[in-house]
């Protein structure tokens, strides 16, 4: 099974970091569009972000494993771009997981203090 993290800030429920971990195991590798999905949905949004705002996003990247820490930089205007571009994809793994819950699991928390909260 995939689980999202995606851990909000709860003062504004601004997204502050977003994690992929793990295999779909919906069909053999390379013929798993549940996997497939997930990937594109998570990297094409790292890769839009950093395309689309200039921001670089610091990740950590692996097989079966994606993690992103979201920045501020300072600028409201280039910050809530970034944060409508993460919407975007939690909407999209949200459809994902709706059709394919079986093999997806998208779970949000709020951090407090450094302390993650459901």
């Amino acid at each position: 099974m995939i689980t999202i993290t995606i851990v909000r800030r709860p003062s504004d429920r601004r997204i502050v970091l977003f994690a992929a971990e793990g295999h779909a195991n919906y069909a053999k590798r390379g013929e798993d569009i549940v996997c497939a999905g997930v990937s594109a949905v998570t990297v094409g949004t790292v890769n839009a972000i950093e395309t689309l705002t200039g921001i670089r996003l610091p990740y950590s990247m692996r097989n079966g494993w994606l993690q992103s820490a979201i920045p501020e930089t300072g600028t409201p205007a280039a910050d809530d771009k970034v944060q409508l571009l993460l919407e975007s994809m939690v909407v999209m793994l949200d459809t994902i997981q709706q059709s394919y819950g079986k093999y997806v699991v998208v779970r949000e928390t709020c951090e407090e203090g450094g302390k993650q909260h459901d």
